[in-house]
């Protein structure tokens, strides 16, 4: 049996502008944005060959409203992987995208956490290659 994550939901405040930030300032790709009447299914993933995508869920009363941007209780919740950390990093930091802390090397990575146009935290990792048993 074969089993992977197909999308992941992030609560949003409004579809329009989670397409703007997630495109314009991630780069994302938007996969798809289909009306269905009182919500739309709106599907963006990183460029890549990623194979989970984020599902841009508009909060639907006050309660959902109140996890946007807190949807792991103020900690990192989701991870962004990349094969070149310092050019996004860069790219990242000129389309405004806000970063609490600096990047720093650890025995698993290059990484940095970021918050979204709404708070919630990522992380940007750049994996160091497994070390090969000799």
């Amino acid at each position: 049996m074969s089993q992977y994550l197909m999308h992941v939901a992030v609560v949003v405040r409004d579809y329009d502008e989670a397409i703007a930030y997630y495109t314009n300032v991630l780069g994302f790709e938007l996969l798809q944005d289909i009306d269905q009447g009182n919500k739309r299914w709106v599907l963006v993933k990183p460029r890549g060959k990623a194979s989970c995508s984020i599902l841009l869920a508009r909060a639907s009363d006050d309660t959902q409203a109140a996890f946007v941007g807190n949807q792991a209780g103020g900690r990192v919740f989701l991870f962004l992987h990349t094969d070149d950390f310092w050019a996004d990093y860069a790219a990242m930091k000129v389309a405004g995208v806000r970063f609490v802390e600096a990047p720093r090397d650890e025995a698993y990575g290059m990484v940095v956490v970021f918050e979204d146009l709404y708070g919630n935290r990522w992380d940007l990792l750049q994996m160091k290659p497994p070390v090969s048993a000799s």
